[in-house]
């Protein structure tokens, strides 16, 4: 009995078949809408109704984080997983959230570290979206760029504003870390004491870093990822027939000419 639910979860995550393609992108659309949720969100004070919401979230998640943990074949592996640990941590503030008192109340940001289940999901899309393959380095490099930005708003936002304050106060948290991040420098908003400074310039370097990322990957030629037999090289030109390392015959596959 256990083995065959275990054959059947695991046929739902792993496997091709109808239903286990619509289960996966059921979960991709959770994992978007969480993480969508949980950025409005993160300004907003604890009331009955968001607890509620962020108790079911919280059940969801974890049962699809057990559901992984029953089926992987290497459990310490999987649970050393960054996207893991995130979730682990995610599910315990959800769960938390109605007895944070005001003193603790900055926990709340660490929601947002379900941004990193965002890079679960790309794998996921790598897998089931040709879009995704052809277009792999700048929707990676643009999730880069998505994660830092709010994680670090976040980090502002409970750092250098009122954690009770209002939509406002957090809209000026993004502001400021996305003036900061391009060097813009308006002047409205300024780094006060030598923790804020550091943190600025932490802002600037990580994140300057990781928008010339996303413009490389908007304007050099496309590449697939597809791994030559011979030697291993993972990137090749979209219509290569030979890898540019070694000379091995591929066979990338392509949508053809209608």
């Amino acid at each position: 009995m256990t083995a065959g639910a275990k054959r059947r979860v695991r046929q739902l995550y792993q496997g091709r078949g109808r239903n286990a393609v619509r289960f996966r992108y059921a979960l991709i659309l959770f994992d978007i809408v969480t993480i969508i949720f949980f950025i409005l969100t993160t300004p907003l004070p604890g009331g009955p109704l968001l607890h509620t919401l962020n108790f079911a979230i919280a059940l969801v998640i974890l049962a699809d984080f057990s559901a992984r943990l029953w089926i992987a074949t290497d459990r310490w592996h999987t649970l050393r997983q960054i996207y893991t640990l995130a979730d682990g941590v995610v599910i315990v503030v959800l769960i938390l959230d109605p007895f944070l008192s005001h003193h603790f109340a900055f926990l709340r940001i660490l929601r947002g570290l379900r941004l990193i289940h965002s890079y679960h999901l790309l794998r996921d899309l790598r897998r089931q979206s040709r879009f995704f393959r052809r277009n792999e380095d700048a929707l990676i490099a643009a999730t880069n760029l998505f994660v830092f930005v709010f994680l670090t708003a976040s980090a502002v936002y409970a750092l250098f504003f009122n954690v009770d304050g209002s939509v406002a106060a957090y809209v000026d948290a993004l502001y400021f870390t996305v003036a900061t991040l391009t060097t813009t420098g308006y002047g409205d908003i300024t780094p006060v004491t030598p923790v804020q400074k550091t943190f600025s310039v932490f802002i600037m370097v990580i994140g300057f870093a990781l928008f010339v990322q996303l413009a490389r990957a908007l304007f050099q030629p496309q590449k697939v990822r597809y791994k030559c037999p011979e030697c291993g090289l993972l990137r090749h030109d979209i219509d290569a027939v030979h890898c540019k390392h070694c000379g091995t015959q591929l066979k990338i596959e392509t949508p053809g000419v209608d």
